[in-house]
């Protein structure tokens, strides 16, 4: 059993973290978001059916935590408002690192709602239908997040350029 532990960390670790961070914007909460996620599903007691759902349920939590991390009162009196996004895009190492930061730093910007299609579309490669059913929107609605999303990191990155 603990083997099947180590492998199941192993497997989704890096990847929950970038999202976890990608919403926190803080590296030591989103590490406390992925060990909560891996935490919620070892003490899961249905056995989930295959590897893709079982991915997506850890996708899907640890966003969960993210943002019930973000909405409770003690968070929002502690963490300071003007957290650096340069500092934070340096903490999401990215496949290959061809992304530019400067996008990171839009995409980090963004409302939670847009972010979060936009970093797993573009960052993690998902489909929109792969999306929809993590997220648990349909189709119609990641569609609209993304391209909305889209425009508002374009405003983002036209801000204050000549």
């Amino acid at each position: 059993m603990e083997q099947k532990w180590g492998f199941l960390v192993e497997e989704y670790r890096a990847m929950l973290y970038r999202i976890a961070f990608s919403n926190m914007k803080n590296r030591a909460d989103a590490e406390d978001a992925v060990q909560e996620a891996f935490l919620r599903y070892m003490k899961e007691e249905k056995p989930i059916q295959n590897k893709e759902h079982e991915k997506a349920w850890l996708i899907r939590t640890t966003i969960h935590i993210c943002l019930d991390i973000l909405k409770s009162g003690w968070y929002q009196k502690t963490v300071p408002w003007n957290e650096s996004f340069e500092n934070a895009a340096k903490h999401i190492y990215l496949p290959y690192q061809v992304r530019d930061d400067e996008t990171l730093e839009a995409v980090l910007r963004l409302p939670v709602h847009y972010r979060n299609p936009i970093y797993l579309f573009y960052y993690e490669d998902y489909t929109i239908h792969e999306i929809a059913v993590i997220l648990n929107e349909k189709e119609g609605t990641i569609k609209t997040r993304l391209r909305r999303g889209r425009e508002e990191v374009k405003k983002i990155l036209t801000e204050g350029r000549p």
